[in-house]
C-alpha cells in the first residue's frame, strides 16, 4: 500500500512508488505545507529548471490540503501550457503531453488537492499504472490521529500487510511498532532511469511530463520500481 499526498504532476519517483501499490491513498485531510509539491513542480527548460506553480487563494495557517483553494484570478492553466509548450516545442512527443495536461485542465476543480491529486492520476492512468483497489482519498476514511499512528490504522483499515514509502518517513516512522500492527515498512529504492531529454544533463527530479514529452507511453518501459525492507533503507542511510 502506498499513502501519498497529491502532487502536482508529479515526478517519475512517485509513478514508480504507485506500480508498487494495489491500493493508493490520497493524503489529503493533511495540513498544508508551503514550498511543497503539491502546488508545483519543476520543468527542464532550456535555461534551466523552473518551477511550474498553481496560485493559491487566501491560504491560512493549518488548512488541510483538500480546503485550499486555487487563487482563479490568475490566469494560471493559460500560463502553464505556455510553459510547458516553450519547454517542450522541440520533444516528439510534445502534443500527447499537452493534450494530457489540458484534459486536466478543463475539469472545474476549485481546490488544490483535487487538481494535483487529478493531475497524478491522469499521469498514472497515461501510462497505464492503476492500482487493483484504485485511488482513496484520506479524508473519506473517517481515520483520526497523525503521524505513524494514523498510516498504521490507515493500512490495517484497508487490509494491507506491506506499506511502501518515500525517503522522508525515515524521519516519524516508528519501524519496530508498525512490524507488530502486522505491516512490513519497505522505502523506495528509486531506479531514475536516463531517458533522452532535452536541455542537457539528464535530470529524474522533474515533473513526469517530461517522460511523457520525451518518450510517449513507451517511457513506462523507463519505470522500474524497487523498494528496500526498512533495515536494509536505514542501514545505508
Amino acid at each position: 500500500m502506498v499513502i501519498t499526498q497529491p502532487m502536482l504532476f508529479p515526478w517519475v519517483g512517485l509513478l514508480e512508488q504507485v506500480c508498487l501499490s494495489d491500493v493508493c491513498v490520497i493524503y489529503d485531510d493533511v495540513q498544508f505545507s508551503k514550498g511543497s509539491f503539491v502546488n508545483r513542480v519543476q520543468l527542464k527548460t532550456a535555461t534551466g529548471p523552473k518551477w511550474m506553480t498553481s496560485p493559491l487563494k487566501n491560504l491560512r495557517l493549518g488548512q488541510l490540503i483538500r480546503e485550499v483553494a486555487l487563487d482563479d484570478t490568475k490566469p494560471w492553466r493559460r500560463d502553464h501550457l505556455a510553459q510547458l509548450r516553450s519547454a517542450y516545442s522541440a520533444a516528439p512527443h510534445a502534443a500527447e503531453m499537452l493534450e494530457l495536461v489540458q484534459g486536466v485542465y478543463v475539469r472545474s476543480h476549485t481546490t488544490i488537492g483535487a487538481l494535483a491529486a487529478d493531475s497524478m492520476k491522469s499521469l498514472c492512468e497515461y501510462f497505464g499504472i492503476v492500482p487493483g483497489g484504485g485511488f482513496v482519498p484520506s479524508s473519506e476514511l473517517g481515520i483520526d490521529g497523525s503521524s505513524w499512528p494514523r498510516v498504521l490504522k490507515v493500512v490495517q483499515h484497508l487490509g494491507g500487510d506491506r506499506y511502501v514509502t518515500g525517503h522522508g518517513a525515515r524521519s516519524y516512522m516508528d519501524h519496530e511498532a508498525m512490524e507488530r500492527g502486522g505491516v512490513r515498512v519497505m522505502y523506495m529504492d528509486y531506479a531514475k532511469t536516463p531517458y533522452r531529454q532535452l536541455h542537457g544533463k539528464f535530470s529524474p527530479f522533474v515533473s513526469a511530463l517530461d517522460l511523457v514529452a520525451n518518450e510517449g507511453v513507451a517511457g513506462r518501459a523507463m519505470l522500474n520500481p524497487r523498494v528496500l525492507p526498512w533495515r536494509e533503507f536505514c542501514a545505508q542511510t
